[in-house]
């Protein structure tokens, strides 16, 4: 296989092509760390591509046990069926990893079933993370946008070479799923972005959120929208170096950059959760995508939208229930006191403990409905007014754990519960039952649909209504078994009346 940059060779699978670690741009090394990404040096000899390329530094965690130190690590993998009929391309579906902008990597995404599934090209890819993606400086251009920036020169990359493996460069969907969906919805509002993608998937994305205090974990502060004005990233980014010694007072800023560019990246990873906001008012992010969105600048193409039934589950399993502290009946009122002040007897009113089978479940419920459902339904209605939107709620309280469920404590359709029903994670079995094995084949055939035309109904699958921004659009509840797949109203559900006048 041939691309731009010289011949490279993957692996022919008994149903797939697989080629892996195809270097997109050049390494984010030395003079190349927060600079945005240069063209990658061009290569004769057929360059093997069977194995994934690092990913970006990150430090594990308790829901991502990646760790990595390499910043050569801007690499995407691509996945075809086994045999694509010459002259005919399919389409391009593009993948956005979740992690919340500090962990992650395309590459442990095994795309296999949809590609062969929905007769697509998948692409998944890395990008910078954390410090070495989003860290603002003053007179650093480009600050707080590096790894959006990666983005991009990947969907470049793909209209120059994706023919070559038998995709559409005309037909590409950009899709993600948490971090990776607010990225698309970035992308979306980006200028710089216009014609690299013509669909887009959000899956659990949370551009237009904003956080009342404790709502992801204890202590945390009420936080606006994650997207920051470019001179507070770089204040930001300045006060780190003074703090840390790293330059001279006073320095000029070229000389303060060139010192940081220098720096170990076990010096900077420690810091990395200082930067998980991109940076507007710059070249690439003009304004604050959340403001673009409810204003109607973004690119106009059809969107596919939702989130999970129980998005806060996960929050609270990790960071209080296993985290060891436990949401009791006491805590409970507590927190809602720090989130919601005067409005707390309010809100418990609406979600009394009685009503749950633990304190903990009851404060999920409120996360889920607060920070997810209202932001999701809200950029949902701010999509329908200009374009083509298909709305979602995914349903299957029954899916697999993406962590360690608590004693007494089920996870049900928790935030990123939905990633394995269209892709794998390489050398895990997805561990769905038969009637879960048929939902992921439905939404398979959805999401490939939608790829191919904007649009994902077909015959062979229950009607999918377009989201019309009335009193009751249309969102389709995705669940296993017999009526399963129905519209629902998540207005009701999640209580969205409530919070929208609280």
């Amino acid at each position: 296989m041939r691309i731009d940059a010289g011949p490279v060779r993957g692996a022919l699978r008994d149903d797939h092509r697989l080629f892996q670690g195809i270097p997109y741009a050049a390494p984010p090394l030395g003079a190349l760390r927060w600079r945005a990404p240069q063209p990658v040096s061009p290569w004769t000899e057929p360059r093997g591509a069977t194995r994934p390329g690092s990913p970006c530094p990150q430090t594990p965690t308790a829901y991502s046990p990646l760790g990595s130190d390499d910043e050569d690590c801007l690499f995407l993998d691509v996945v075809t069926p086994r045999s694509v009929a010459p002259g005919r391309l399919l389409p391009v579906m593009v993948w956005l990893h979740g992690g919340g902008e500090a962990t992650g990597a395309g590459s442990v995404f095994d795309a296999r079933r949809l590609a062969v599934g929905g007769d697509v090209v998948v692409v998944t890819i890395h990008f910078r993370l954390g410090i070495f993606g989003f860290l603002g400086y003053p007179g650093l251009d480009g600050s707080g946008t590096f790894g959006l920036q990666d983005q991009q020169a990947a969907l470049r990359w793909v209209q120059r070479n994706i023919a070559a493996f038998g995709g559409d460069p005309g037909n590409v969907t950009l899709f993600g799923e948490s971090w990776g969906a607010f990225a698309a919805s970035a992308q979306l509002t980006s200028p710089a972005a216009a014609g690299l993608f013509h669909r887009v998937a959000l899956q659990s994305g949370f551009a237009l959120a904003d956080y009342p205090a404790g709502t992801f974990y204890p202590e945390l502060p009420a936080l606006p929208p994650f997207w920051s004005p470019l001179a507070e990233l770089q204040a930001t980014g300045e006060a780190l170096a003074a703090e840390q010694g790293w330059v001279e007072p006073a320095s000029e800023a070229a000389v303060a950059i060139e010192r940081l560019r220098a720096l170990p990246v076990a010096d900077l990873l420690p810091h990395t959760a200082r930067f998980v906001a991109p940076a507007f008012g710059g070249d690439v992010l003009p304004e604050s995508p959340a403001e673009a969105l409810r204003a109607g600048r973004f690119h106009r193409v059809p969107v596919l939208s939702g989130a999970t039934q129980d998005e806060g589950r996960l929050f609270v399993a990790l960071f209080y229930e296993l985290a060891g502290a436990p949401v009791t009946a006491e805590r409970y009122r507590e927190l809602l006191v720090e989130a919601f002040g005067e409005a707390a007897g309010q809100v418990e009113a609406r979600y009394p403990i009685e009503a749950y089978e633990s304190p903990a479940l009851a404060w999920a419920a409120v996360i889920t409905d607060r920070v997810w459902w209202r932001a999701t339904q809200e950029q949902n209605r701010a999509l329908a007014a200009h374009a083509p939107v298909f709305a979602f709620e995914f349903a299957d309280r029954g899916a697999p754990a993406a962590v360690p469920a608590p004693p007494g404590f089920p996870l049900g359709a928790h935030h990123a519960s939905d990633v394995v029903y269209l892709l794998d994670f390489v050398g895990e079995e997805p561990g769905l039952a038969p009637e879960q094995q048929r939902l992921s084949q439905q939404m398979i055939a959805y999401w490939s649909q939608f790829a191919r035309g904007g649009d994902p109904n077909r015959p062979d699958l229950p009607p999918w209504p377009g989201f019309r921004a009335g009193d009751a659009p249309h969102v389709q509840s995705l669940a296993p078994g017999d009526g399963g797949i129905r519209g629902v109203d998540v207005e009701a559900a999640h209580q969205l009346d409530f919070w929208s006048q609280l």
